[in-house]
């Protein structure tokens, strides 16, 4: 009686608690769709009656686009959380959860509106704190709390040099102001801008997830309830996109090379090897978590592009390269959400995030099947969903900038290009592996034989997002003049009309050297394509006799589970082309009865070698905790050496004050 109680207590109080999320949600998109559409800036400010605290808002094209974004991203979550919440989150509170959700949500809306320094790092922190909370739910698990430890760590380290960065560029405007502190990167010494520069881009890309800043990404994010990764990774980690875009485009005028040049560096390696190590993955959470490294490299080489065309002196290629970094943050909150909402249902159902423990479920999940597949579609870069689209734009600023550019800088675009082909083919044989071993052939375990479909609005949730990846695709052509503020406030043009042509169904690369690609004409295709068998089946097929037989399995009686192709066996050829960067190792062990020809058992375990944790993090925690013994020496526990020290302070203040 008591636990039907809790039930319908916890489920009235999720249902309470996310109604509200998504209110708050839909007036956040209201605010920043307004924006959008205003154009023109608004701006608040409440007295704080703390020194130093100005509690300023503003609502520009910028934070109006992000606000969107957020809107959109926590209304699908919220909906999604009414079914995923009713039994309560892993046996927590309900209310103590969702309490914090809105929290989150609260804090990243400041993030995105604050225009004042110290009112920003605030609400940065009110957004860290609570994620925190949510990240160690289950702190009972000693990886929760390895995850969430992490992520604290990291994100202090961040804001300790957002402070530093921040202070520099204040000290330069003579404010806190954001308004005030436009351009204020320009009238610093070179060396003091560049410095405030390097520490803002690190310090905003420990939140990013850029490489090798990224450690805390693959251990929080799978160890969170589903749904805060979905919000992570689709949104929070976006607060680093904006606090960058803010730095490059607003508080500098224009860069020197070195930093777009930069900028466009780790976005490919980001990139890159986001994707190569996410092939490695055999967690589903985790696989995603390093997508979400991979996708903001994409977003980091149209900011780099753009920074270096600003630098030669072309806004509008600066502007068509903004737009498709931007266009690539919102696509992919949408898609990655979808992702980690249907990695949630799967875990949900299944009880494991280990895809080796699965397999067969798209009969057992077909709708989960069916949105996991269009997020997959989507990340994967392929026509005619949103992936497609802003990587398109971001091939075609990273071509046009080889003849708009001089000296070796030509030369990184190419390169910078090709990389991203292989990044996007990378991430589509990743996700063949990720569905195709999570939701096709057999069960691999009674967990997956017994899994059953999630509650409808767990569906809907999804099915949001799933329908906001086609009608992002689809109707890129509409959507691309919404950017046109941002381009107006960063570079003062508006490139949009160059982008779209034959009456919205045609998107253009902006120059006569560039490509041409429509969307709907695609979908178009593939419909009509998907049509040719079904015609043929419907004309010839039906009317013949069809036989079902046992599958082939070599004369055995039949195929088990055993005999499927594993996740392991799936990404083996790229472990063996990159053995230099995953440094692999495996241990087989056979037991045997009689003879060591016939073995009992054969146990396989493979691993590749955490190379940023071994060789970059591992040496400065040993430095930092040989320090700490060293330091230890001081501290004899003796009186007497207390008192020497206390004199020996005393001297020294003298002798200086007296110099003084």
């Amino acid at each position: 009686m008591a636990c039907h109680w809790w039930a319908r207590a916890a489920s009235w109080t999720s249902r309470l608690f996310c109604g509200t999320a998504l209110i708050a949600a839909l007036l956040i998109g209201g605010a920043g769709l307004g924006g959008l559409l205003r154009g023109s800036e608004l701006s608040w400010s409440l007295p704080s009656g703390v020194p130093y605290l100005n509690c300023a808002v503003r609502l520009d094209p910028l934070s109006s686009f992000f606000l969107l974004a957020l809107a959109i991203l926590a209304a699908s979550v919220a909906v999604y959380s009414i079914g995923y919440l009713r039994s309560g989150v892993e046996g927590k509170s309900p209310a103590i959860f969702c309490s914090l959700l809105n929290l989150v949500l609260a804090g990243l809306a400041l993030v995105f509106t604050a225009a004042d320094v110290v009112f920003f790092l605030v609400a940065w922190e009110v957004m860290v704190a609570a994620t925190y909370f949510l990240v160690v739910t289950n702190h009972e698990a000693e990886e929760s709390r390895k995850g969430g430890l992490l992520y604290i760590l990291m994100s202090r380290a961040g804001t300790g040099m957002l402070f530093i960065g921040f202070l520099l560029l204040a000290s330069a405007a003579g404010t806190t102001d954001f308004r005030a502190m436009h351009a204020s990167g320009d009238k610093l010494p070179a060396a003091a801008g560049g410095l405030a520069f390097l520490l803002l881009f690190l310090g905003f890309g420990v939140k990013a997830g850029i490489i090798p800043l990224h450690i805390w990404l693959p251990a929080a994010h799978p160890v969170a309830p589903s749904n805060i990764s979905a919000l992570m990774s689709g949104i929070m980690i976006k607060t680093g996109i904006y606090g960058m875009a803010r730095v490059f485009f607003d508080f500098y005028g224009v860069l020197p090379a070195w930093a777009g040049m930069l900028v466009l560096l780790v976005g490919v390696v980001s990139a890159v090897l986001g994707v190569l190590y996410a092939l490695m993955e055999h967690d589903l959470k985790r696989l995603l978590a390093y997508h979400s490294i991979e996708n903001i490299g994409i977003i980091l080489m149209g900011f780099g592009a753009a920074l270096l065309f600003r630098s030669y002196g072309h806004p509008q290629l600066a502007a068509l390269a903004l737009i498709a970094g931007l266009f690539h943050t919102l696509n992919h909150g949408v898609f990655k959400s979808l992702l980690f909402l249907g990695a949630g249902s799967v875990l949900h159902s299944t009880h494991t995030r280990n895809m080796e423990k699965m397999g067969g479920l798209i009969r057992r999940m077909p709708a989960t099947a069916l949105y996991f597949l269009i997020g997959a579609i989507a990340i994967s870069g392929l026509p005619p969903l949103n992936g497609f689209v802003s990587e398109w734009l971001t091939y075609q600023a990273l071509l046009a900038g080889f003849g708009a550019t001089t000296e070796l800088t030509r030369v990184a675009f190419p390169v910078a290009g090709a990389l991203l082909a292989l990044t996007a083919a990378l991430a589509a044989a990743c996700f063949v592996k990720a569905f195709g071993i999570t939701f096709l052939a057999l069960p691999r375990s009674e967990a997956a034989e017994a899994a059953r479909e999630v509650s409808l609005s767990m569906r809907t949730g999804m099915a949001v997002l799933a329908l906001a990846c086609a009608v992002l695709g689809l109707g890129a052509s509409w959507i691309l003049p919404a950017f046109d503020p941002m381009t107006q406030q960063a570079f003062g043009v508006s490139v949009s009309g160059n982008l779209v042509g034959g009456n919205g169904f045609i998107l253009m690369a902006g120059s006569p050297q560039g490509g041409a690609v429509s969307t709907p004409v695609l979908a178009f295709m593939l419909v009509a394509l998907s049509g040719i068998p079904l015609s043929l089946w419907l004309l010839w097929g039906r009317r013949q006799k069809r036989v079902t037989g046992p599958t082939w399995d070599c004369g055995l009686p039949g195929l088990t589970a055993d005999n499927e192709y594993t996740a392991t066996a799936f990404s083996k050829p790229l472990r063996m082309i990159f053995g230099s960067l995953f440094r692999p190792r495996r241990e087989i062990q056979a037991e045997f009865e009689v003879s060591p020809y016939y073995p009992k058992a054969i146990h396989f375990e493979s691993e590749i070698q955490p190379a940023f944790e071994k060789h970059f993090y591992d040496p400065i925690r040993e430095g930092i905790l040989r320090m700490a013994r060293s330091m230890r020496l001081v501290q004899a526990g003796s009186l007497h050496a207390y008192l020497a020290y206390i004199f020996l302070t005393l001297i020294l203040l003298l002798l200086f004050g007296v110099r003084g």
